[in-house]
């Protein structure tokens, strides 16, 4: 196991996902580097090696960090309405708490693990609001897409120039209105 020379204690994955995470939070993930990595954690770059193979491998556990903030609607018999809610509000805090990151993420889609809790919740959400279970992919990939846009405009500042109006909250709310009310008419749900 690595040892930093300064501290004289074990590296871990978690303290390496962590810092890793704050790098990206500061100056993206582009300017991530095992080598500035290994300089903040203060040991010698090849102690990374020991816990991740390379950047990619170390994407996915950041990903799977900034994943495990959010948190998820419970399955408590909740509407699914109210669930789907709650869940594209907890997307959303990752793309504002993690913007850089949430970018690399909806642009990698191969650094996702897309059997976290984070999936597994959205397919149960989708199959509670009645998708058949042969159009639950393309619903599913339809609905990340469009979300996906709006986090991308409001991030970028879109939001706020398109007539006018800088309320991204109430933007937000409305296309998720609007997501609701498109699967709620949709006439090939199962009822």
């Amino acid at each position: 196991m690595a040892v930093s020379a300064r501290r004289g204690r074990p590296l871990t994955p978690g303290e390496i996902h962590t810092t890793a995470l704050r790098l990206i939070d500061a100056t993206g993930v582009e300017k991530l580097s095992m080598r500035k990595l290994a300089a903040e954690l203060d040991v010698n770059p090849m102690s990374l090696y020991h816990h991740v193979q390379d950047k990619t491998d170390l994407l996915h556990g950041v990903c799977a960090l900034a994943a495990a903030e959010v948190r998820l609607p419970p399955d408590d018999g909740a509407p699914w309405q109210d669930q789907l809610r709650a869940l594209a509000h907890a997307y959303r805090s990752i793309a504002r708490s993690h913007p850089s990151l949430w970018f690399h993420m909806t642009t990698h889609p191969d650094v996702v693990d897309q059997s976290g809790a984070l999936w597994v919740v959205y397919n149960r959400i989708l199959a509670a609001a009645g998708v058949p279970a042969d159009r639950l992919a393309h619903t599913r990939k339809a609905l990340f897409v469009f979300v996906s846009g709006l986090l991308t405009a409001e991030s970028g500042g879109i939001l706020s120039k398109l007539d006018g109006v800088d309320d991204a909250d109430a933007t937000f709310t409305v296309a998720v209105d609007l997501i609701i009310a498109g699967l709620e008419s949709d006439g090939s749900r199962e009822r």
